[in-house]
């Protein structure tokens, strides 16, 4: 597991310039690693490709743990944008096991990156790497995006929650080669529609 350097909480970009350069930072790392894997990646190799100076690097991102939690929370964010649409008639909780199957072949499409940000987020503590909490905030509000939940209950969250165990569950199966796909994709279509039942906006409730 990659170690949490014990340094001064990483910088947030402000300006342009600098959004520009931490997402530049971002997609080299994502593709050092699709290449190499999370143990062979250096920071300095980061650095060179995204053509920044590792001190730089190093504000942004204390470790690894940071740069590739980081680097799973903007894969997320990419993907609200681009999630697919729910096909007419689909249940709500299909459309929200296609958002979760969609999400996770692009997840495993590349391999070797989705151990690197999946190891570095379960390893991230939210006090620490704000971005393990945008992560899960990102998650929730796609979720409920796609049951048309715009003011959740507490339980509403809660079976949310268990739901996104599950499919991290589900997916590092998987990447483990413990779990075949087609198997994966079967829990994740039967955990959507045991844990999406009992939600505020469910027919009869």
């Amino acid at each position: 597991m990659p170690r949490i350097a014990e340094v001064r909480p990483p910088a947030e970009p402000s300006s342009p310039e600098q959004r520009a350069r931490h997402v530049r930072i971002l997609r080299a790392a994502a593709r050092i690693a699709a290449e190499k894997g999370l143990e062979r990646v250096q920071m300095h190799e980061v650095a060179r490709a995204a053509g920044v100076a590792i001190g730089t690097l190093y504000r942004y991102f204390p470790s690894k743990t940071h740069l590739f939690t980081a680097v799973l929370a903007e894969q997320i964010d990419r993907f609200n944008e681009l999630a697919p649409r729910p096909k007419e008639g689909t249940s709500p909780e299909d459309a929200v096991y296609e958002v979760l199957v969609s999400a996770s072949r692009q997840l495993l499409s590349r391999p070797a990156l989705a151990i690197a940000m999946m190891q570095s987020s379960s390893s991230a503590n939210a006090a620490t790497i704000t971005d393990a909490g945008r992560i899960d905030s990102a998650f929730r509000a796609i979720i409920l995006k796609t049951l048309g939940i715009d003011n959740p209950t507490v339980q509403d969250i809660t079976l949310i929650r268990l739901l996104v165990q599950c499919w991290y569950g589900g997916l590092q199966a998987s990447l483990n080669g413990r779990l075949s796909m087609p198997d994966a994709e079967a829990d994740i279509r039967l955990a959507c529609r045991l844990l999406l039942a009992p939600r505020s906006n469910a027919s009869g409730s």
